[in-house]
């Protein structure tokens, strides 16, 4: 039963880890598994993780996890293994749930980032360890 639910999340969130493969090929980036998690990272993918709207150290799609370096996936794995955990639940429905809940944040005036709720459970898990 296990196998089967895991396959269903794995199927369910597989638009995103798709794309994040593409990208990662596409951007000529270093691969590795780790735990069931493609994590990819390259000097053109720290760069567009510099240059984002938020500056990431990570950022997760699906089943895959960008790193600037292997030092920041290092660093940030339990709160990218979270949002892996997101996409598993939410599926192809994560990214416009979580930008949708940005822009009401940033419309009220708040912070779309730390304050999505998305982002909380992420922080919250690494307070725990």
């Amino acid at each position: 039963m296990r196998i089967a639910i895991q396959t269903i999340a794995y199927l369910w969130a597989s638009p995103y880890t798709i794309a994040g493969i593409a990208i990662g090929l596409i951007l000529g980036g270093r691969f590795q598994r780790v735990d069931g998690v493609i994590e990819i990272h390259g000097p053109r993918i720290a760069w567009l993780l510099r240059h984002m709207i938020v500056p990431a150290q990570a950022l997760t799609f699906g089943h895959v996890v960008f790193g600037q370096n292997q030092s920041a996936l290092d660093c940030t794995r339990l709160h990218e293994r979270v949002h892996v955990r997101q996409y598993e639940r939410w599926g192809p429905l994560f990214v416009p749930m979580y930008l949708l809940f940005s822009m009401i944040l940033f419309l009220r005036g708040r912070d779309g980032y730390r304050e999505n709720p998305f982002e909380i459970e992420a922080y919250d898990a690494e307070e725990r360890v």
